[in-house]
């Protein structure tokens, strides 16, 4: 009896050991947190440019709001792919994510192309939201292969010249403007000759004369230091170009991210847009008073030469308009629709 009532104890002890080495083997080592998910970010402006850091802030706000869960990893100044590279490299996955110029990619945005034409914008706030409406409105579908975050534009397009002032139309003529996308057809209307070159190129065509001007708006006259090379800019508002800038992820990363992470990087776009058109005025500010600084002078039409100019561009943009048709994207009724958005917006 004896012999039974030891080996009922020496059961009970095995077994409570046996429960602690199983508990504990559950309990030494602590739960791991999930790895943060990482992104990569490729932008074509330099660090220093405005609005390179407010898209080096909107990397920040994301992993703020995310409480860590997304980190990611900035690459400005073309460092990771060059601006006209971009696009196709978010597509390939070769960025997760990348800002860049729609223009810089001839031919490949052609709906979108519709913002770009010199359709008299009067800042940046209005490019940027004119932008935004047409993508919510008409939805291209030359963007289904990434996942648009947002759109912003630049505010006036305007021409700038070096050596030569241009006060008429007639002093356009025989001119060589560093221009590219639809600053083209600005260019063409007003009798000039463009040269296709992207903004990282315009610094040292103007410093060696390969061109005799440039079409930019005025934060490039600082922020590309346009301004120490340039002598007249030509500010007349009413055949004002933009240009249509993207934020865009790869749709497969997109897709593999947790629906709550979606709902937050949406709700930061939709507040980074407006911050973006503001930036884009307030850049042109300082771009303006840059180039006075440097003793350059800023020309302004006469309300009859103004009108010329705008009589002169108006083909191009309905010829524009019709070549869209042709190709079934609606060209003339986004143009008029650019057309009424931005007279609301004024």
């Amino acid at each position: 009896m004896w012999a039974k009532m030891w080996m009922k104890r020496v059961v009970v002890v095995l077994s409570l050991a046996m429960v602690t080495v199983l508990m504990g083997g559950f309990t030494a080592t602590p739960v791991k947190a999930a790895d943060p998910i990482k992104l990569t970010y490729a932008n074509f402006f330099p660090p220093v440019h405005g609005q390179s850091k407010l898209a080096e802030s909107w990397c920040k706000e994301v992993e703020k709001r995310t409480n860590g869960a997304v980190k990611i990893d900035y690459y400005p100044g073309g460092t990771l792919t060059k601006a006209p590279q971009t696009y196709e490299g978010v597509a390939l996955g070769i960025a997760d994510i990348g800002m860049t110029v729609l223009a810089y990619t001839r031919g490949r945005f052609p709906l979108m192309g519709a913002v770009d034409l010199p359709m008299g914008y009067p800042n940046g706030v209005v490019a940027t939201k004119v932008a935004n409406a047409v993508l919510e409105q008409f939805k291209p579908e030359e963007f289904k292969d990434t996942q648009v975050m947002y759109l912003h534009a630049h505010g006036p397009g305007y021409i700038n010249t070096l050596k030569k002032p241009v006060k008429t139309l007639a002093d356009m003529k025989g001119l060589k403007i560093r221009s590219t996308g639809m600053s083209n057809y600005l260019v063409n209307a007003l009798g000039a000759t463009p040269v296709g070159q992207s903004m990282a190129e315009a610094y040292t065509s103007l410093q060696k004369g390969v061109v005799d001007g440039c079409a930019n708006p005025l934060e490039a006259l600082k922020g590309w230091k346009l301004g120490e090379v340039l002598d007249y800019c030509i500010a007349e508002n009413s055949v004002a170009y933009t240009t249509t800038m993207i934020a865009t992820m790869n749709k497969a990363k997109w897709a593999s991210l947790p629906p709550e992470i979606q709902k937050i990087i949406t709700e930061i776009n939709a507040e980074w847009i407006p911050k973006h058109g503001q930036a884009w005025d307030e850049i042109d500010i300082a771009g303006k008073s840059f180039f006075i600084e440097k003793g350059n002078e800023i020309i302004t039409l006469d309300p009859a030469e103004a009108a010329k100019w705008k009589a002169a561009v108006a083909p191009a943009i309905a010829s524009y308009g019709e070549e869209m048709n042709k190709k079934g994207l609606k060209g003339t009724e986004v143009i008029e629709f650019i057309k009424k958005t931005i007279e609301s917006s004024k």
